[in-house]
């Protein structure tokens, strides 16, 4: 898995830009707010149809775009190569006036393409395996339980498009069935239209359950050891999974096979005993069963997925409530170092690993450890404000670019400009 060229068009600070990234290690050189991280963003964006930073796509679009008579928009595009194949993957991002023309009505569009072919974002993602570390990734750590879901599903989505296609067919459900619960408590609708409802999210909450159950019970080792190597095997880190089922056989069962690190639930692997998945859907219903009257009190559902978390344990203690911001920062490190070997025995491939500013938050031990695990990875990106930061080794392995204003060029190209 490669990426071989990256154009942006009116992206973030990037008016135009066309660079070729045949390298295998990319290290991105520039002060903060020149846009390192903006051309990160542009990579995951592509990969996953979704960015870390954004509060809307339509933030994605350079504001200066949108000068007089110009309708604002965004285009970006990379070639990537997989298995021994060229793709590409695109998305035009457009903010249309509409004939009225004031302010804030305009109509946002977003387009995406897979090889020049239109798709939806949930046949996008996948195509290319992308990891990316972030100063704010800490969050997964400190943040809401709402923070870490996401961060399951991006996860789980590049690897499974049945997760991604049941996540947003049961997110659809579970609006619905709030909405009827609404209506039964208002007195215009009845208990027993919950019925079919009822059924629909068992069937779809059971599998993005399993699949986070799995995922986490397999991140869970290979995130103890990371951690115990980035602190010199002074702490522990264990991952579990919190979820809002009472405790029981058939629980358990679902835990003991999904649970199995033998089990390699990817496309590389082979499946879980559905019987285990069939159990634990019929467990939930009861589970809904069991609530009936404090949802129909509520109006809200209160059992399934959407209120699962994970949490961080460290030395016995909920790093959320007790570790220190270096803990978290360590803990968070640890998972997405995690994630990258786990993607990797998933998919038989190295993802692609984007890390920005990753460097500055770390001791010169752990930076090393990074750096070394990263630099197994087919190819990576890392951007820093000073290559003091970087071990000579790892440089020496990788294109420079310094990156200014919204445009890149290669180091050894900027020293010849610089005065003798």
């Amino acid at each position: 898995m490669f990426i071989r060229r990256l154009e942006l068009d009116n992206y973030r600070n990037y008016a135009r830009l066309e660079i070729d990234l045949s390298a295998r290690i990319h290290l991105l050189v520039g002060d903060n707010a020149q846009g390192k991280t903006n051309l990160l963003e542009a990579i995951y964006y592509l990969a996953t149809t979704r960015s870390p930073l954004a509060g809307q796509d339509r933030e994605l679009i350079r504001w200066q775009s949108g000068a007089q008579d110009l309708i604002p928009n965004a285009q970006l595009a990379l070639l990537y190569e997989r298995d021994e194949e060229r793709h590409s993957l695109e998305a035009s991002l457009v903010c249309e006036p509409t004939e009225q023309g004031g302010a804030g009505e305009d109509v946002f569009r977003r387009q995406l393409r897979h090889d020049g072919v239109n798709r939806r974002a949930m046949d996008i993602v996948g195509k290319l395996n992308v990891v990316l570390f972030l100063p704010e990734d800490i969050l997964l750590v400190s943040g809401s339980p709402g923070e870490r879901r996401r961060y399951l599903d991006v996860f789980l989505c590049q690897l499974d498009a049945r997760y991604c296609r049941t996540l947003s067919a049961y997110n659809r459900v579970l609006s619905q069935r709030n909405a009827l619960l609404k209506r039964i408590r208002e007195g215009s609708a009845r208990t027993n239209e919950l019925g079919y409802w009822d059924s629909q999210i068992a069937r779809l909450g059971a599998y993005v359950m399993a699949r986070r159950m799995w995922a986490i019970s397999h991140l869970d080792p290979l995130a103890c050891e990371a951690q115990r190597a980035l602190t010199g095997g002074q702490e522990g880190l264990r991952l579990t999974y919190e979820h809002t089922l009472r405790a029981g056989e058939a629980l358990d069962l679902a835990f003991r096979v999904l649970g199995d690190i033998q089990l390699h639930w990817g496309t590389q692997g082979n499946e879980p005993s559905e019987d285990a998945v069939a159990k634990l859907e019929a467990y939930y219903a009861e589970c809904l069963a069991a609530v009936r009257r404090d949802e129909l009190n509520r109006a809200v559902t209160l059992v399934g997925p959407h209120r699962d978390d994970m949490r961080f344990v460290l030395d016995g203690y909920d790093a959320r409530v007790y570790g220190s911001r270096g803990q978290q920062r360590t803990a968070a490190l640890a998972i997405k170092l995690s994630e990258t070997s786990l993607m990797r025995e998933s998919i038989g491939d190295m993802p692609i690993l984007l890390l920005d500013d990753v460097l500055s938050e770390l001791d010169r031990q752990r930076g090393r450890y990074v750096l070394e695990r990263t630099a197994e990875a087919g190819q990576v990106f890392v951007t820093t404000t000073s290559l003091d930061e970087v071990p000579g080794s790892f440089s020496a392995q990788a294109c420079v670019w310094r990156v200014q204003a919204g445009s890149i060029l290669p180091w050894e190209q900027l020293a010849s400009r610089l005065p003798q």
